[in-house]
């Protein structure tokens, strides 16, 4: 039976992979901060799915955070044959006069726990020439946002750092995927501090539960990247890289400010 690694299982879309590999037959072990939440998670799937479902505790914003989670997978005796980079968040405002460490905390989460995971656990994935990872990225990577500077930028490098993983690691049998969820009914927009008329005026069409789906299925198919949207979006943001930066930016900055 092969395990999955998921962070930020507690919630939003590592939750839906969480309920759906375990229905999948899948063993997990689940990564968030919150214990309450993860071992109240793996207790029903467990019993539900009768599956292994293990619990790491951890903030991966903290110093040698992947090395702890690496770790525990060793010492637990534990295969990963899937690692779902999931865990992320965001923060709306404007950067000069935002929160400077929840901006340093977005990097050290949306990107650096991602590189050290990623780094960990695909050697193994190599040597065994067998393996997938995925990493979620938003349909921000496509545009830079003002008012969500740091958070669309980090995951532009997500989008950027999967895609070249993907080519590099086709010859060893390790698939890698980049999913690109536009606005879904998450927690995203509450720990954003998104002005609520903002947030309320964005379309979310699609849930976590979809995202998975289409996710899974792209990952089967060996697709590099996939964008969970509507259509509309989905055309709007491959569009804008067409479009003039400044007149650009210039829509965006529009839209995005309160």
């Amino acid at each position: 039976m092969p395990t999955a690694l998921i962070t930020g299982a507690s919630s939003g879309i590592g939750k839906a992979f969480a309920q759906e590999l375990a229905a999948r037959n899948t063993n997990l072990v689940l990564v968030a901060r919150s214990k309450e939440k993860l071992s109240q998670l793996a207790k029903q799937l467990q019993e539900q799915h009768k599956i292994q479902v293990d619990v790491i505790i951890q903030d991966l914003t903290e110093p040698n955070a992947a090395a702890t989670v690496f770790d525990a997978t060793k010492a637990k005796g534990l295969t990963i044959d899937l690692l779902i980079n999931n865990a992320g968040f965001g923060y709306y405002g404007d950067f000069a006069e935002g929160d400077g460490e929840r901006q340093i905390k977005i990097v050290q989460l949306n990107i650096l726990a991602l590189v050290d995971l990623t780094h960990k656990f695909l050697p193994l994935m190599r040597q065994r020439r067998s393996g997938s990872i995925i990493n979620v990225s938003s349909i921000t990577a496509f545009q830079p946002i003002p008012y969500l500077s740091v958070y669309a930028a980090s995951k532009a490098f997500i989008l950027s750092f999967s895609e070249a993983l993907w080519a590099e690691n086709r010859q060893y049998g390790v698939r890698i995927l980049v999913t690109c969820p536009g606005p879904i009914e998450t927690n995203f927009f509450a720990e954003a501090n998104f002005p609520p008329a903002l947030a309320s005026s964005t379309d979310k069409v699609y849930s976590s539960e979809k995202v998975v789906w289409e996710c899974l299925d792209a990952l089967e198919k060996g697709y590099p990247t996939v964008i969970s949207s509507d259509t509309s979006t989905q055309i709007r943001s491959k569009l804008s890289r067409l479009v003039p930066r400044k007149l650009l930016l210039n829509i965006l900055a529009k839209h995005f400010k309160a």
